[in-house]
């Protein structure tokens, strides 16, 4: 655990007891108010008395257990899943400690509203539901101070900074600043996936216009109100960022989020050889449908080259996924069909898939091609046709529809088995009842840990394959373990990616028993401990007192 988990609180252990206890140097409303530290109702008698809060909570102390019911009492009320989540962030707001116990006891239920597909309503609404500020924005007229502004963030002591320009968010497009809600989501994520203290993650926006008019035109949207800024503005202020990051953070992953296609690999190529950091959307995507795709291998005994996999979708996950299977047979089509080498329209990206000979459409490559798998990340409904799938080979076609929203998904699971006389393994990106789902949470959150405990300073595509070969691994039965699990399989990709790390030289050695003891050491867990006051404890009152000082 952290040894400050924010200016003067520090974590310290009774040389009596041995009891771990937080040392906090604020009292009474000022605590109340701050939601890292703040444990509502269960304050006990003894900390009320110390801590100026006799009077200011109602009499009665409750237990986490008891707040938990409440919590989820009124969630229950909510009619829809957008209340429902402004719900569970009100509590992030309040309480993050009952927070982060709540989701990760309730985590199959409530991720799809903390994440997609629900995520993506909050935030083409981000201007119309915000509250409280969470994370830092930049814009590019910042570039020349962003260190001094991340100097604004209280917590110093950062392990992983989520960052987007919300151009491309989800299967929604542009939603310019409302993209903050994805690095949000993303930073709860990792604190309940993988344990990362909730002072050690940071969510980022570079708020560099939008292209959509929607959002330009509402008077409650809260970017800036202008076009999308590009070009050497727009690079400024990521090389900015980038610089003062790792000048203030050293240690800590800076993971790209919903970058659009533009930006995402040229801006991962540019930095990944001199900084921590990763491409969710290319990489974790990769990797978690390379997990699923080996998974379901595993039922027939067929291997991977054997396969005819088709891709459909040329943007940032479909490239990813296509790098990610590399290994295999790949067609890739995009909104203008087969990529093919005498088309000119490709990226340089996009070019080492590109097929010889005749090109066409989904529908056309299918009935040449027989593929024995299907990925789709168009975030175009109902592209996997029923004739598309009737043209399947095998015994068992691989369908992963893994566009989000659910509104977006290529097909429903129902709709690959009927195609396919009940053969399809079906994977999903957004949740169906009964289906698995094709969730990048499964690779994410142990990359971050790994990195984390084992001090990683590179991330390479080898770490990738390592935590999908990892994931694959630990399926039975579903192509992927239940998410319930999150903490053990993060805590496996982990010691997979460390392992990796350290063969690659971008990690100190250590011996297995002692990087699974730093990976266990560094998962914070959801649970109220004892506070103690601080010598000198400041109040709002004392406060006050200070600003009308001469």
């Amino acid at each position: 655990m952290i040894s400050e988990p924010a200016p003067g609180f520090r974590y310290r252990k009774d040389p009596e007891s041995k009891q771990e206890f937080l040392e906090v140097p604020i009292r009474g409303e000022l605590l109340a108010d701050f939601p890292m530290f703040n444990k509502g109702t269960a304050f006990t008698e003894a900390e009320r008395d110390a801590l100026g809060l006799r009077g200011i909570l109602p009499p009665r102390v409750t237990t986490m257990e008891q707040q938990a019911a409440r919590v989820m009492e009124n969630y229950a009320r909510r009619e829809s899943d957008l209340e429902r989540y402004i719900t569970l962030i009100a509590l992030l707001d309040r309480n993050e400690t009952l927070f982060y116990r709540i989701v990760l006891d309730r985590l199959e239920q409530l991720l799809p509203i903390l994440y997609t597909p629900t995520v993506g309503q909050a935030c083409q609404r981000f201007g119309h539901i915000y509250r409280r500020p969470r994370g830092i924005y930049l814009t590019p007229e910042d570039a020349p101070q962003v260190e001094r502004i991340l100097g604004n963030w209280p917590f110093q002591e950062i392990a992983v900074i989520v960052v987007t320009d919300g151009e491309r968010v989800l299967g929604l497009g542009d939603l310019g600043a409302g993209g903050m809600g994805i690095s949000i989501g993303k930073c709860s994520l990792y604190v309940a996936g993988a344990g990362i203290h909730p002072a050690r993650v940071l969510p980022v926006c570079l708020d560099v216009g939008t292209n959509n008019d929607t959002l330009l035109g509402d008077p409650l949207y809260l970017g800036k109100t202008r076009k999308r800024v590009r070009g050497p503005e727009y690079d400024a202020l990521v090389d900015a960022f980038f610089a003062a990051a790792q000048k203030r953070f050293p240690r800590a992953l800076i993971q790209f989020e919903d970058f659009g296609m533009g930006n995402a690999y040229r801006l991962l190529d540019k930095f990944r050889g001199g900084a921590c950091c990763f491409n969710d959307d290319i990489q974790g995507t990769g990797a978690v449908a390379r997990a699923g795709v080996l998974a379901a291998l595993k039922r027939s005994g067929a291997a991977l080259a054997d396969q005819r996999i088709v891709i459909v979708g040329g943007g940032s996950a479909g490239m990813g996924i296509a790098r990610a299977l590399k290994d295999a047979p790949l067609w890739v089509v995009d909104v203008h069909g087969l990529l093919t080498a005498d088309r000119t329209d490709l990226n340089d990206v996009q070019k080492p898939f590109a097929r010889t000979g005749p090109g066409g459409s989904l529908l056309d490559v299918a009935r040449r091609v027989r593929p024995t798998a299907i990925i789709g990340v168009c975030g175009q409904a109902g592209i996997f046709s029923r004739e598309v799938m009737e043209a399947m080979d095998g015994p068992a076609p691989i369908v992963f529809p893994l566009s989000n929203p659910t509104a977006c998904a290529e097909c429903t699971p129902d709709q690959a088995k009927a195609a396919t006389n009940g053969r399809a393994i079906v994977a999903t990106g957004s949740p169906f009842a009964g289906v698995a789902q094709c969730n990048n949470m499964y690779i994410f959150p142990g990359m971050g840990l790994g990195i984390v405990a084992a001090a990683i300073r590179r991330v390479t595509d080898e770490m990738f394959h390592a935590a999908a070969e990892t994931l694959a691994s630990m399926s039975a039965g579903p192509l992927y373990p239940p998410l319930g699990e999150i903490r053990r399989i993060s805590a496996a990709i982990a010691f997979a990616i460390a392992k990796c790390a350290i063969s690659q030289g971008h990690a100190e050695p250590c011996g297995d028993e002692v990087l699974r003891a730093r990976i266990g050491s560094e998962m914070w867990e959801p649970r109220y401990i004892p506070y103690r006051a601080a010598t000198g404890a400041v109040t709002r009152e004392t406060m006050r007192k200070e600003d009308r000082r001469p």
